[in-house]
């Protein structure tokens, strides 16, 4: 196969990633070190509900063979980088799924993790690097996942650092954290950049973060926690798009939601020292 051939097969599947606007990615792979965790408990009962409103699904091979129809046309960003658990050392991971794998399964891109400043952080730069090179070779684009350990600050130096390795090793995207100016992250990462949720918070909060990130130059947003683990999954990735596919305000956004969701907006009243509430 000749070397303009891959580039075109390469840059075919990050179109149907990046469909030349704001992007959705649905993140359910938690379960590769967390388990069963709360939202993803039934991988299958959890994805079909949301997939008719997002732009591809970031997720393992175990859960994508059992959990998602062969019929879904929906691009497949696959996670290859795992081997520890929640248990263990994170940062010391391996790639865990082959290219050949990857191709089988039609996957649009892969998705690897780096740990910049961790244990093992040169090893997981050297999964990254192979990664890229296998995918060069068969025309498939690789995510980079600018994984953030506990004693790292989630600031926009860490954060354009890791990113910046990432393009430098040759990531076609970088998933990283949003933060406060994030623009220097975006801008000093040659390649596309999407934000990881992290954490549950608030939906009003979610859809702040999600607005603010596109806002300061970010491709999209690839969201699990906050949208699985919503009170209302569907509702929520419905406001979600508002934001992000349409350029909704966050109010207009919430108030969706609260629609979709049936929610009633509670007025808390402040409480006055000496006071309480009924």
């Amino acid at each position: 196969m000749g070397e303009h051939k891959l580039q075109w097969g390469l840059k075919n599947r990050l179109s149907r990633i990046t469909n030349n606007g704001k992007i959705i990615m649905l993140a359910v792979d938690h379960g590769y070190f967390q388990g069963p965790t709360t939202g993803l408990e039934n991988p299958r009962r959890t994805i079909e509900p949301l997939l008719p409103y997002v732009d591809s699904l970031m997720v393992t091979r175990g859960v994508l063979r059992t959990s998602v129809e062969p019929s879904t046309d929906i691009p497949i960003v696959l996670r290859v980088s795992g081997g520890t658990s929640i248990l263990k050392e994170l940062s010391n991971e391996v790639v865990t799924t082959s290219m050949e794998e990857a191709i089988r399964l039609n996957a649009s891109a892969v998705a690897v993790s780096i740990f910049v400043g961790a244990d093992h952080e040169k090893e997981s730069l050297d999964n990254l690097a192979k990664v890229v090179d296998e995918g060069e070779r068969y025309g498939m684009p690789v995510l980079a996942v600018t994984a953030v350990g506990r004693e790292m600050n989630r600031d926009a130096r860490y954060l354009a650092l890791a990113s910046r390795i990432a393009a430098e090793l040759g990531a076609h995207m970088v998933k990283t954290y949003y933060c406060e100016d994030f623009y220097k992250v975006v801008e000093g990462c040659p390649v596309p950049v999407v934000i990881a949720g992290g954490k549950k918070i608030a939906e009003k909060d979610a859809l702040q973060l999600a607005y603010n990130a596109i806002k300061d130059g970010a491709l999209g947003v690839d969201m699990g926690r906050n949208i699985f683990q919503s009170e209302d999954p569907v509702a929520m990735v419905k406001a979600l798009r508002a934001v992000v596919k349409e350029g909704k305000s966050v109010e207009e956004a919430y108030s969706l939601f609260t629609r979709e969701s049936g929610k009633q907006i509670k007025v808390v009243q402040k409480v006055q020292p000496g006071e309480d509430l009924d």
